[in-house]
């Protein structure tokens, strides 16, 4: 549910404004309202870039320190000097991975010349020789240098990589090489120093992430109160020639006796009223501690509006179904909930509301997934289980209308119905409540003629109802429903525009309804592909070890066993997967678009530490 807002508007003395807005800090309630608009404050500017600094370097921290509990530094430094170290080692870091490349080309190129000591050839040069190095296409190179130049072939490759020793500079059509100034050897041993301080330079840096990262998530933090400090100085009005400071923001009525205390205690000016439709309110979400697990995923679409119902309570249970549905399996729901209290337990409190929400999904899954009557890809219904547990599980075929469907599959359609028909039942009654029930009277014919015919439609087929009545029944509730779809669904247009825009909404209800709840089929075919595959991974690991005897029957059971467990892992994976994405899908764009849900609310963020 949404909680209810009260608009929040008062006068402080400009002396006392500093104080007051830190114990309106440390009560935490007040959403402020935010009106800085164009250019932004050269403070707030440098404030932002900084902390858009403290947050990227904190990501590359926790990979390199593997965000364990930080080990207490000896001394605790600057946030200045934080940066400045960190920065310094990766500097270094990053001058030795570019020395690398350099090391390995000039490395590339000695392997041609060989090992030689360079001493030996300086000793030459003292002497008065000039030894020069070249490289030529073999078919360039002329025997008679060897005789005119003293050339010296080092390389009978091609290129072919000669040396000449002269007492004067040889004078060939080709230009010398400058050859590195260090021997292979060197070379190599250069290389591996540079490796050994490379991989001390990293350790440094780790050990040093993991040292100070907790450190910079405490300047990170203070630095967003001092970003959301100014933030609310720059949103405060001067008013009676600068003396006073005025501001405005939201309270939800339930801390509205505690922020009415405060202002009544430092004797300041307020004026509290209820939100009217055309405020842009802040939303806070309150729910159960089943139904909160899920506002994460109402979020990601985009909080409600004020004046919209909040579709979590809706959204929970039909997402745990639907990931049920597309997991299929109760094996991995099983597993589900073991991963769950694991992570839980090691991750902390930190991912202790998401890790439940694993927990919560995989306690769905094994129930549902024993009613579909699959566990880790063995079906139930042809095993040993007793026949009175077998009546439970939902497999094989149906008859409907002279055909025959797949149980499952009618199941999914049926539950897509259902979820359609609460769609447009949210959309009919949010729409009365703050629009008054004449503007709503398109919504619920629809409604009527939907969910309507739904219900008279199942009772026919049920034969609770005669099929004189549903007769009947069908044209009734279509005449009233066409009364509000095509004459007043807008009682401030003529009757015949009226009619053009019944038509068109009929159009795009008929196309639109089918395809949404074809959607639905989605949760039988994902459900029914995880089964087959986990089948089809049992089936392999039989084969391994059928027939097999002696030392043969061992590595066939060591097979067996890398099959079921490899193989259902990167199962329990790809559904898991599937079984998210999907059931997002069928909430986000048929239940939302159904609902007339369009997620453009403002969240509740109060002004605090």
């Amino acid at each position: 549910m949404i909680t209810r807002m009260k608009r929040l508007t008062f006068l402080v003395y400009h002396k006392e404004y500093e104080s007051f807005l830190d114990r309106i800090r440390e009560l935490g309630v007040v959403h402020v309202i935010e009106k800085q608009q164009g250019e932004m404050d050269e403070h707030l500017l440098q404030y932002t870039q900084k902390r858009t600094l403290y947050k990227n370097m904190l990501q590359a921290m926790y990979m390199l320190a593997d965000k364990q509990p930080a080990e207490k530094a000896e001394k605790k430094i600057s946030a200045d000097e934080l940066v400045k170290q960190y920065d310094a080692l990766q500097t270094r870091i990053q001058e030795l991975n570019q020395q690398l490349p350099a090391i390995d080309k000039e490395i590339a190129q000695m392997e041609a010349w060989g090992d030689f000591d360079w001493e030996s050839v300086r000793k030459l040069q003292r002497a008065g020789w000039y030894v020069q190095f070249y490289a030529c296409a073999e078919r360039d190179y002329q025997p008679d240098w060897e005789e005119t130049y003293n050339a010296i072939v080092m390389n009978e490759g091609n290129p072919r990589h000669f040396v000449t020793v002269t007492p004067a500079p040889a004078t060939l059509d080709l230009e010398p090489l400058r050859l590195p100034a260090l021997s292979l050897k060197q070379l190599k041993a250069k290389r591996h120093d540079t490796e050994v301080m490379l991989a001390d330079s990293t350790e440094q840096l780790k050990a040093f992430c993991k040292a100070h990262y907790c450190d910079l998530e405490a300047y990170n933090a203070q630095l967003q109160d001092d970003i959301d400090l100014l933030k609310v100085k720059l949103n405060s009005e001067q008013a009676a020639e600068g003396t006073v400071k005025l501001l405005e923001g939201w309270v939800p009525e339930e801390n509205v006796p505690q922020v009415e205390q405060l202002l009544n205690e430092q004797g300041v000016c307020y004026d509290m009223r209820n939100a009217t439709r055309e405020d842009r309110v802040p939303v806070k979400l309150k729910n159960n501690a089943f139904t909160r697990m899920y506002e994460v995923l109402t979020k990601m679409y985009g909080m409600p509006s004020f004046t919209d119902f909040d579709p979590t309570p809706i959204v929970a249970p039909f997402f745990s179904l639907f990931f049920a549905f597309c997991m299929g399996d109760a094996g991995y729901g099983l597993i589900l909930i073991l991963l769950g209290f694991l992570l839980k337990k090691k991750l902390g409190k930190d991912m202790a509301g998401m890790m439940n929400l694993v927990i919560t999904l995989g306690i769905f899954t094994t129930v549902f997934g024993a009613i579909l009557g699959t566990f880790f890809g063995i079906s139930l219904i042809n095993s040993g289980l007793p026949e009175s547990l077998k009546q439970f599980i939902i497999a094989g075929n149906v008859e409907l209308f002279g055909s025959t469907y797949d149980k499952q599959m009618v199941l999914a359609l049926g539950i897509g119905v259902v979820h359609i028909c609460i769609a447009m039942t949210v959309k009919a009654i949010n729409s009365t409540v703050f629009y008054g029930f004449k503007e709503s009277l398109s919504a619920w014919g629809w409604w009527l003629l939907v969910v309507g015919g739904v219900v008279i439609g199942t009772l026919s087929f049920l034969s609770l109802i005669p099929a004189e009545v549903s007769q009947w029944a069908f044209i009734i509730v279509g005449g009233i429903a066409a009364i509000g779809i095509y004459l007043l669904n807008n009682l401030h247009r003529n009757p015949l525009v009226n009619i053009g825009a019944g038509l068109w909404d009929t159009y795009n209800m008929a196309s639109g309804l089918l395809g949404d709840t074809l959607s639905y089929i989605r949760l039988f075919a994902l459900g029914l592909a995880g089964g087959m595959l986990g089948q089809t991974f049992n089936t392999l690991a039989l084969m391994v070890v059928d027939g097999q005897e002696g030392i043969g029957a061992v590595f066939g059971w060591i097979g067996f066993s890398l099959i079921i467990l490899i193989g259902h892992t990167l199962n329990i994976a790809m559904s898991c997967l599937s079984a998210f994405v999907h059931p997002l899908r069928l909430t986000f764009v048929e239940y939302f678009k159904n609902a007339g849900y369009d997620g453009k609310g403002m969240e509740y963020k109060p002004f605090k530490k």
